[in-house]
């Protein structure tokens, strides 16, 4: 099986990149591609959006037509979009996602894996890595985090490990966040054991990547 992996920021990327062998072994293959935003779904969920606008929803409807027409004679192909939730409402982003996929003719395999409420959920369903990663990191911030909350999740990361946490790290600009947000990818993802990761969000992926193989 070969799996294109479409995330929204380059974060994604770098902890995809580290975790997908350890969920689909060296039997299978493939690519993540990095977008610069999630953006938003188009009014006209089929219509044809600027290629130049690298957000992961404006070009989503032609991305799937797009990989539906190429994977329509290669069955042993499979698209994962995976981007986060933020303030959406789970099931009503979910409807409109799969409202996308199923104006495709033909339609190409797809998974819709949202992270809750931000990729750093799925860094946080696994604690003993985060303090493999970061030894001196906050106990007391950690362990009071629940799994998959709406909480401001990667601001409590950051409170863990970040020295001034958030606050400081905010001050730096959007730019520096992205980067600190890529660092954690770098240095926990090694550091995780999908088998054992308490996010619901990320063993649904896991799951159902594992269901495809």
């Amino acid at each position: 099986m070969h799996f294109e992996i479409l995330v929204e920021d380059q974060s994604g990327k770098k902890a995809l990149d580290i975790l997908m062998p350890k969920i689909i072994g060296n039997q299978h293959t493939f690519r993540v591609i990095a977008y610069q935003g999630i953006g938003n779904l188009p009014k006209n969920l089929t219509s044809h959006t600027d290629a130049n606008k690298r957000l992961l929803l404006d070009q989503l409807p032609k991305l799937l037509r797009g990989y539906g027409k190429t994977f329509a004679n290669a069955p042993a192909n499979a698209v994962v979009v995976v981007c986060d939730l933020d303030d959406k409402c789970l099931k009503t982003f979910r409807q409109q996602l799969f409202t996308i996929l199923n104006a495709c003719n033909p339609k190409p395999e797809t998974l819709f894996c949202i992270a809750i409420e931000e990729g750093e959920a799925w860094l946080l369903g696994d604690i003993p890595a985060i303090k493999a990663a970061y030894p001196k990191a906050k106990a007391a911030v950690l362990n009071s985090y629940r799994n998959d909350s709406i909480c401001g999740t990667w601001e409590l990361l950051a409170d863990a490990v970040c020295t001034g946490g958030s606050s400081v790290l905010k001050k730096k600009g959007w730019q520096a966040v992205g980067r600190e947000k890529s660092v954690w990818a770098e240095k926990i993802a090694p550091q995780m054991t999908v088998d054992k990761n308490a996010s619901p969000s990320f063993r649904y992926f896991r799951e159902k990547v594992q269901e495809l193989t």
